[in-house]
């Protein structure tokens, strides 16, 4: 499909603490690969669980500022338990459950290595 995200990266600061962060929050599985500053993400915890991203060292970002990365969307079934869960694992929630009108609820967040993310809920009944 044309213009689909196919790959992200999430620039760490800690590997054990952004992967026992992610692991919990979106129930995401980790495979080694390469240097052990590196981290395929998985969308879950089993051995055929598809690669979607990376956790990487902020070393393998190409510009001198400190990157926190870019803002991507989760879809998620429940909204109101990744709160719970970003609440739980040390992240911050900086949007909480917000209404986006016939699109669903979405939530925007700081994981522990300071990264904005979005977790969004699918409902075409969602209201302000």
């Amino acid at each position: 499909m044309k213009n689909k995200m196919t790959h992200f990266a999430i620039h760490i600061d800690n590997m054990e603490r952004a992967k026992n962060f992610y692991g919990h929050v979106f129930d995401w599985g980790f495979a080694t690969y390469g240097p052990p500053d590196f981290l395929q993400i998985k969308t879950d915890n089993t051995e055929n669980g598809e690669l979607i991203g990376a956790l990487q060292a902020r070393t393998y970002s190409p510009v001198k500022e400190k990157l926190i990365g870019l803002e991507c969307t989760m879809s998620v079934d429940s909204v109101d338990e990744v709160v719970k869960r970003v609440q739980h694992n040390g992240g911050q929630i900086l949007m909480a459950k917000t209404a986006i009108p016939h699109v669903g609820w979405i939530t925007k967040f700081l994981d522990t290595e300071g990264n904005l993310i979005c977790a969004l809920q699918s409902d075409s009944g969602a209201r302000g």
